[in-house]
């Protein structure tokens, strides 16, 4: 039923610093905006999905809520909204899986640079039964536009989600069992808890359990972002040149890939940068 993750909104205090900050980081121009329903919008498309940056605007019942959710934080992860191809037949599976979803709404969107106008169907599961993450689902009537490279070595895809839980045996029902996502990993190690990988298009939502003292096993949280580049000295580099403080590459958990955090620019989303080897050409 879901083909891809289509996008992941952050929630964050300032959406012009925000905005210049996410063009800075991915080397890329934003490829919508828009306003309204109390919330200021930036969207940067990528191959394979879009990150939409949220901000309050004004005095409303919404705007009021996105300002609790951020307390005091510069930014912070709010929601997954899960691309499927049939609205209809997926909001009867998440009735099947007692999710609760909401109607079918039809949505309509219109950027405010080039007027151009998106259409979607959308629907949301009752956050009381996905852990505590907000979760939609939509339909797109129409492909959005792609963020062009303001930058060398800008980032080209989300490479995983990662999300923490408690209770890893109800987070992978939930993530395998009732939203169909494919579990291609299952690992458990002394040193970093255990780790899941759920296929969704060709990125992964990573479930991770780190048990910690005074943890809440009921609820999991969108913990952070791992961006794939395709060169990541290269992207290392223009990131060092536009004043942003990085670690050295290393390798990562995973046999062929390379690995660094971005420590600051990022709203205070926990970021990290990974780049895959090449396979060998058979």
């Amino acid at each position: 039923m879901i083909t891809g993750l289509d996008h992941v909104v952050a929630l964050v205090r300032d959406i012009g610093a925000a905005k210049a900050a996410y063009q800075t980081l991915l080397g890329r121009a934003p490829a919508w905006q828009n306003s309204g329903e109390g919330a200021d919008r930036v969207l940067f498309t990528l191959e394979n999905m879009t990150i939409e940056l949220m901000a309050p605007s004004g005095f409303s019942v919404t705007a009021d809520r996105m300002r609790a959710l951020l307390d005091d934080q510069e930014g912070v992860l709010a929601s997954l909204c899960f691309r499927v191809a049939d609205m209809s037949r997926m909001h009867r599976r998440l009735e099947r899986v007692a999710l609760k979803p909401d109607p079918v709404a039809e949505v309509e969107s219109s950027d405010a640079v080039t007027e151009a106008v998106l259409h979607w169907k959308r629907t949301r599961a009752a956050t009381e039964l996905t852990r505590g993450v907000r979760m939609f689902f939509l339909e797109l009537a129409e492909e959005r536009p792609r963020s062009v490279a303001t930058d060398i070595a800008p980032i080209d895809a989300l490479d995983h989600v990662v999300i923490t839980t408690e209770d890893s045996e109800r987070a992978a029902a939930l993530y395998g069992a009732r939203l169909g996502l494919d579990l291609a990993l299952d690992r458990s190690h002394q040193d970093w808890g255990q780790l899941m990988f759920f296929r969704c298009g060709d990125l992964i939502v990573e479930v991770v359990r780190r048990p910690v003292a005074g943890g809440d096993s009921a609820h999991d949280r969108l913990w952070g972002l791992s961006w794939r580049v395709a060169d990541i000295d290269a992207t290392r580099a223009r990131l060092i040149a536009a004043g942003l403080d990085v670690t050295e590459v290393r390798n990562g958990r995973k046999p062929g890939t390379r690995i660094m955090t971005v420590r600051n620019g990022t709203c205070g989303i926990q970021t990290v940068l990974l780049e895959r080897s090449p396979k060998p050409v058979d």
